[in-house]
């Protein structure tokens, strides 16, 4: 293996949530008094950044963590709508089976992060680093690299949005970035990233 040890985002890396986010938004921005999201916005949404998303809905940053708290209480009573993806199962096995440290470091909570895993997928990650705020992968990053006991230069993140290659930046680590997330294949690249991975099947031997 390439890396020692292997960071996963969860939420559009991991887990299928995107459409569940999508299928929410407009009831959580009535509730919050933000800017409601039509249809056509989506391509544009998936080109920007986390500032400037914020800024398209005009949410008031001062609301972010109610909005955050919101979100993640919802989520936790609608987990059954959202899947891992095809191949995750499979993907971390061989990870794990060829030496790998894995490590999972997400903006939700802990508890909807091993229930969406699954008993027999949390069993494979060696380390949880949840409830990052969205700007706060970077400390998340570095703690997992602590309790890895692992040098930056061993370590990889991968994820789905831009806010995870500038937080592995950051954190002096490599980052993949995957390109069937909530981020926009084309917005992720242009962050040069150190891998863009188009399919499942392409991260372990991209790693090995």
């Amino acid at each position: 293996m390439r890396y020692r040890l292997i960071i996963f985002d969860m939420d559009g890396t991991l887990s299928d949530s995107f459409p569940w986010f999508l299928s929410v938004l407009n009831d959580v921005a009535d509730r919050y008094g933000f800017r409601r999201t039509a249809p056509e916005e989506v391509t544009a949404m998936r080109n920007a950044g986390t500032a400037e998303i914020l800024d398209r809905l005009e949410v008031p940053r001062w609301k972010l963590p109610m909005i955050i708290r919101h979100m993640r209480a919802l989520k936790a009573s609608q987990l059954d709508r959202i899947p891992l993806f095809p191949g995750v199962d499979a993907l971390l096995a061989a990870l794990q089976e060829r030496g790998a440290t894995l490590a999972v470091v997400s903006s939700d909570v802990e508890p909807n992060v091993r229930r969406a895993l699954g008993p027999a997928n949390v069993a494979r990650v060696s380390h949880f680093a949840c409830g990052a705020s969205l700007f706060g992968k970077a400390t998340k990053f570095r703690a997992v690299l602590r309790a890895a006991g692992a040098a930056p230069r061993a370590a990889i993140a991968i994820g789905d949005e831009v806010r995870d290659i500038e937080a592995a930046r950051a954190a002096g680590i490599d980052c993949a970035a995957v390109a069937w997330g909530y981020a926009d294949i084309a917005a992720l690249r242009a962050k040069n990233p150190d891998l863009v991975i188009e399919r499942m099947e392409e991260i372990v031997p991209a790693l090995t």
